[in-house]
């Protein structure tokens, strides 16, 4: 192998035989002979002369002085430097960067071994064995003196035997001074599966051989169900026999397969909508930083179902389930109370967006739905007809495993809002509803049935009559809200305006009334933190903040429009969001700015569209509004709308419901009348 760095020269007196010294060498030679020496200097002086060939190109002075410098380098100038290879990660061809630089020029395989080296040590060994056999061992004893008669010459052929060659010098005064490293051995490492079976498969597709496939699908299933029927009329038969049967009924069907295709569709909707998951896990939008204290909401998904196109959201729930999946509930129904027909309940994940998780179409129009906190696979359903439900996830099926009937005490008017209590003493599952007939109706789920109990009645003249119902005048229930540390507490809305506070242990007479709103209250919520404050909406347009023990409003918000929904944020006291009628998101943070939305939004493209619901999600910074055309969208809340106070020096900042209580009450201290002192 050649390298162009290994070339070394050096010029010495022996390394070229110089003119000059050989005309010396003649003239001595000729003076020997009797010839003059002058005479052959002379020659050598004429023989110096420069000869140049008659093409050679004549350079000035200048150009002969200038310095031409070239610089060697180990690239080899021949090398392909456009080689591209086929990248599998980004699925395209792509240059190869690294091009071997080695070129070689000389090649030749050596038979020399290393003396210490195992192959050397066997051919020593070998050749020890070739002599004991042969008997040839030399004579140590006797020393080697050379044959009378023999005369010891240099030119005889023993003494040539008997000396040692000397080694050869080199003609050339020629030093070597390079160094190699050793190469490790390459590896190479490469494993081959084998490939998986393959077959063909052709066949023709026309509409009678379809006709006859579904023929032939029908009756298999037709099969299957005889079967089944066999099975359960018969008595207990051995397991094995009871599971062949099971197996024989599930070879075909669908099912088997459902849980993998969930799973890859959810793959491929998080692949084609990476940049939204990417956006709501990291993104954080940086102009806050040059905003005074406002914020702002980034969409995120959209969740939308062709078939409940026309459907209003009625209802939003979230609810976090087993790995932290993030389950969206939305009710639809149609707004249109003279062609009340169809409804549907559709449960939506946030890892598959394009399609809903559970879909449960229903006869009557679905106004409302709670999710249990402890058993997330009961949804509670309230309808359009009076009627209540309970949905269990679990159960195959699109009906559900309770609901209320006539005989079993259903309401006379649309149910507005129900919500799940804590288990009785029998630890059975029990809910309570409300309905623009005025009732307020506790449901216990008590084996295969609904048990109610009428807890209240709502009349006009602000108590619970005890009249004969025929001279009672109900007035109508819209929404109600229970308190979360009080269980017997709770809130309920009316149709006139008007709010009470009720117990479920005295239900004789309201505990308290509150003149709230001019129009029909649509929400009414307890503070998530503090034990004392609610918040109501309407569509008078405003939005309202009490304390409970005092009966006007603390906080009083005007928002242009009708207010359809209202939510408190579950990480803050402070901060709540309504929804307007006109597509417009209003987030208010009490602690930042007490008279003006912290953030204003328009999040919808057409003025006809109107925002029914909102919700905040309990882990994770977003929150889901519901139009009436059947659209569900999420938008993350900006780093403004969910500030912390920031920390002194040296300090830290406490944490815990006790910080957010304190927050509120601070705000409520500077609205409360100071007590009258006593002497």
């Amino acid at each position: 192998m050649f390298s162009w760095s290994s070339c070394f020269f050096t010029q010495g007196s022996n390394v070229q035989k110089l003119p000059g010294l050989k005309a010396v060498k003649a003239a001595s030679k000729k003076k020997e002979e009797g010839v003059d020496p002058g005479d052959v200097l002379d020659e050598w002086s004429h023989g110096k002369a420069l000869l140049k060939p008659a093409d050679q190109l004549e350079l000035t002075d200048a150009e002969l002085k200038e310095e031409i410098t070239r610089i060697l380098t180990a690239n080899n100038p021949h090398a392909p430097q456009n080689i591209v290879r086929y990248s599998f990660k980004e699925r395209s061809y792509k240059l190869t960067s690294v091009v071997d630089q080695m070129a070689v020029h000389f090649m030749l395989e050596g038979s020399l071994l290393h003396q210490d080296s195992d192959e050397a040590l066997r051919l020593r060994a070998k050749d020890k064995t070739t002599t004991v056999d042969t008997g040839a061992e030399p004579d140590e004893d006797k020393p080697e003196t050379p044959e009378a008669g023999v005369e010891d010459r240099p030119d005889s052929v023993t003494s040539k035997t008997d000396k040692k060659e000397p080694k050869l010098t080199n003609q050339f005064n020629f030093s070597e001074r390079a160094s190699q490293t050793l190469n490790n051995p390459l590896r190479e490492r490469s494993c081959q599966t084998e490939p998986p079976p393959r077959s063909n498969f052709s066949a023709t597709a026309n509409q009678w051989e379809i006709y006859d496939a579904y023929v032939y699908e029908l009756q298999k299933q037709e099969k299957n169900k005889e079967k089944q029927k066999a099975v359960q009329s018969k008595k207990d038969n051995d397991k094995g026999k009871k599971k062949n049967m099971m197996m024989e009924t599930q070879v075909d069907d669908i099912t088997k397969v459902g849980n993998s295709a969930r799973i890859f569709e959810r793959m491929v909707n998080q692949n084609t909508f990476d940049d939204i998951a990417q956006d709501f896990k990291y993104f954080e939008d940086a102009s806050d930083e040059f905003r005074d204290q406002e914020g702002t909401l980034l969409t995120l998904w959209k969740f939308q179902y062709e078939k409940a196109k026309r459907l209003s959201v009625t209802a939003l729930c979230c609810v976090i389930k087993l790995y932290y999946v993030v389950i969206l509930q939305s009710t639809l129904w149609t707004d249109d109370f003279s062609k009340q027909g169809r409804g549907m309940v559709v449960f939506y994940s946030l890892k598959n967006s394009a399609f809903p998780e559970y879909i449960y179409p229903t006869n009557s129009g679905v106004l409302c739905l709670d999710i249990h906190e402890q058993h997330s696979y009961l949804v509670a359903v309230g309808f359009y007809d009076g009627c209540v439900a309970v949905y269990n996830l679990k159960e195959e099926g699109l009906e559900p495993a309770y609901k209320s009937t006539a005989k079993t005490g259903k309401h006379t008017d649309p149910v507005w809002q129900v919500h799940w209590q804590n288990d009785d003493m029998d630890n059975n599952h029990n809910f309570c509803s409300v309905s623009s007939d005025g009732r307020i109706v506790s449901w216990t789920l008590v084996k295969n049935e609904l048990v109610f109990t009428d807890i209240i009645t709502l009349s006009l003249n602000g108590a619970v009559s005890e009249e004969p119902e025929g001279a009672q005048q109900p007035t109508c229930g819209t929404s109600f809200d229970f308190h979360k540390q009080i269980d017997y507490l709770f809130l309920v809305g009316t149709e006139e305006g008007k709010i009470y506070k009720c117990s479920k242990t005295y239900s004789s007479q309201f505990l308290e009334t509150y003149d709230a709103h001019s129009m029909a209250v649509d929400t009414v919520k307890w503070n998530h933190f503090h034990p004392k404050v609610f918040i109501s909406c309407s569509s008078d347009w405003t939005v309202k903040i009490w304390d409970h023990t005092i009966n006007t409003p603390m906080f009083t918000f005007d928002l242009n429009a009708a207010v359809g929904d209202v939510a408190w944020s579950p990480y803050s006291s402070t901060v709540f969001a309504a929804i307007t009628t006109d597509g417009t998101v209003h987030v208010f943070d009490l602690n930042i700015n007490k008279y003006e939305a912290v953030c204003e939004q328009q999040v919808v493209s057409k003025k006809k569209t109107k925002l029914t619901h909102i919700e905040f999600n309990p882990i994770y910074p977003i929150i889901i509004v519901g139009n009436d055309r059947g659209y569900v969208t999420s938008f993350k809340l900006s780093p403004n709308l969910r500030k912390k106070p920031k920390a002194k020096k040296g300090q830290e900042l406490p944490k815990g419901p006790e910080v957010e209580i304190a927050k509120m009450e601070k705000l409520l201290s500077l609205l409360r009348e100071p007590e009258p002192s006593t002497l």
